[in-house]
């Protein structure tokens, strides 16, 4: 959002010792000793890393780096005591408390991050997680979601996943918050990638909303990963924190819990979103399972989406515009077409016995699920070319995407990038020019990087014919 500016260099620090509310008492030895292991093999370099992003929440950045350089000094340890377990935090943000006390919110978060940093490491050191086939990929998305407690059984479907970007205009931040009102009046929650922009504002709009329709227990999840969460802090209004173990199994975990989604302006982890989401919806298996999908923004926005229409039927070919559709400037008809899509969900379900808390019925192919490693050779060998079938030409332009955000904001990504330059993208001439022309309208428009931050891309495209876009 521009109106905001990125955190300022070094801030106050407190020593704490605080303990969990509500949630995770207690750790085994082995659990505690890993999160201790500041090597390679240990959980302490990953679980510093979440913690301070959560120490921080709600401040505006978009670099891990940045951060970290911001509170060198910052450490935690785990302590499990006769009465239970305990964080002692060293140097730790002060705005994350308040005369002497740690903020609640943040205190539920923090205890969130161990949950979920220690429960999916312990699945996948014990092998209890099969990662080799989508079905057992699928189950270890569901566990770790039931083990944060985000699957509720017995309510009806009413969870809109938002997604947007962390740096937008004023105008379109203040657009999210009037599409969560409307969508807060009716009922429905929100769930969002849980950093600032378009993933706050549907938030602070349902908030309003909630409390003038005197809605209590609504929800505010936030689904995220390691290294996305290290680069963007949680916004103040997530209430349900859940930390999954990369990008392929936090865009499934949305897919598999959410009932309608919006899409609202965005760089390139939100065309990455809408990508992973369209190729899911054109594997023919998908055909006929309604998902409600929108794409909007105010009116400034209509070019934008306008740009992203015409680059998506290029690449996936005119019927993917099938699977979605774009309001502009109107958030009541937004709201309008989430709640008669839900219907819809609702009613598929109830026809076909399938779950309302996660979708057991899409099918998810294994490239959407296989962690991609965004490698120099990897970003080379993408096949982006005609000829493929929508949705596997789908998979792969994803992540073409996901290694231009890795290398924006990841520091494994931007490591790669200062040690080898910049990746090379290939593929189809057309596709590469509209490519090209895509981010160079983000980098633009400042949604590469947050206002006052330089953006130097981490990509060259080069065409079918070695052409260098």
């Amino acid at each position: 959002m521009n109106a905001l500016k990125p955190v300022a260099a070094r801030a106050a620090t407190v020593n704490a010792q605080i303990v969990p509310v509500g949630m995770l008492d207690v750790l085994s030895r082995d659990e505690i000793a890993r999160l201790r292991d500041a090597t390679s093999a240990g959980l302490h370099t990953l679980l510093r890393s979440c913690a301070l992003a959560v120490l921080t929440s709600g401040a505006m950045h978009d670099s891990a780096r940045a951060m970290l350089g911001q509170y060198p000094d910052f450490d935690i340890e785990v302590l499990q005591q006769d009465r239970g377990m305990k964080l002692d935090l060293k140097n730790a943000p002060a705005q994350a408390f308040v005369d002497g006390k740690i903020i609640v919110g943040i205190n539920e978060l923090l205890f969130a991050v161990v949950r979920d940093v220690v429960y999916a490491s312990t699945k996948l050191q014990s092998g209890e997680f099969n990662l080799s086939e989508s079905s057992g990929i699928t189950h270890a998305v569901f566990d770790i979601l039931r083990n944060a407690r985000v699957l509720r059984a017995r309510f009806d479907p009413n969870l809109v996943v938002c997604w947007g970007g962390h740096s937008i205009s004023r105008d379109e931040y203040d657009y999210t918050k009037l599409v969560g009102y409307q969508l807060g009046l009716r009922g429905m929650d929100i769930c969002t990638g849980c950093g600032p922009g378009a993933m706050k504002g549907p938030m602070k709009g349902a908030t309003i909303a909630h409390a003038k329709q005197r809605h209590y227990e609504n929800r505010y999840i936030g689904l995220t990963e390691p290294s996305i969460i290290a680069a963007e802090s949680p916004n103040p209004i997530v209430n349900s924190l859940v930390i999954l173990p990369d990008i392929e199994k936090r865009l499934e975990a949305f897919v598999r819990t959410g009932h309608g989604f919006i899409v609202f302006p965005g760089g390139v982890g939100t065309c990455e979103e809408i990508l992973y989401l369209l190729g899911i919806l054109m594997n023919p298996a998908n055909a006929s399972i309604p998902f409600p999908l929108v794409f909007t923004g105010p009116a400034s926005a209509a070019d934008y989406f306008g740009q992203i229409d015409k680059f998506l039927r290029l690449v996936l070919g005119d019927a993917v515009a099938q699977r979605y559709r774009i309001i502009v400037d109107d958030p009541v008809a937004v709201a309008h077409a989430m709640q008669d899509g839900i219907v819809s969900v609702r009613d598929h379900r109830v026809e076909q016995h399938d779950a309302f808390f996660f979708n057991w019925e899409i099918t998810i192919d294994l490239p959407f699920q296989q962690p991609f490693e965004a490698t120099h050779a990897a970003m080379a060998a993408l096949d982006l070319h005609r000829g493929r079938p929508p949705h596997e030409l789908a998979a792969d332009m994803r992540r073409a995407f996901s290694g231009i955000v890795a290398g924006n904001v990841k520091e494994e990504g931007m490591r790669q990038i200062d040690k080898h330059g910049p990746y090379e993208i290939h593929g189809e001439p057309d596709f590469m020019h509209a490519l090209d022309d895509l981010l160079k309208g983000f980098a633009a428009a400042h949604r590469m990087k947050l206002p006052g931050s330089k953006y130097v891309p981490c990509y060259t495209i080069v065409s079918g014919n070695g052409a260098r876009a």
